[in-house]
């Protein structure tokens, strides 16, 4: 299972974890308030989770109850 990112990255889009990602899978948008972690290209390597300056992203196994909707919403970003 891949990482998630969650509400503490909104408004934030520090892209730490994007420089620090082997296989280039956190993406966002202009329009899009946050990033998003691809869970199809994401090899776990967890170089992403400690760089987060918010402490937004989770190993998806861990994500934290009020975030689990962020599950989803980082899935449906690369639907």
């Amino acid at each position: 299972m891949a990482f998630v990112i969650t509400e503490p990255c909104i408004g934030v889009k520090d892209a730490s974890c994007v420089d620090v990602c082997p296989v280039n899978c956190i993406k966002s948008s202009p329009e899009a308030e946050q990033y998003f972690i691809d869970p199809g290209t994401c090899t776990n390597c967890n170089y992403c989770e400690p760089v987060c300056p918010v402490t937004a992203i989770f190993d998806a196994f861990n994500v934290p109850a009020q975030y689990d909707a962020y599950i989803l919403k980082n899935k449906q970003f690369f639907s």
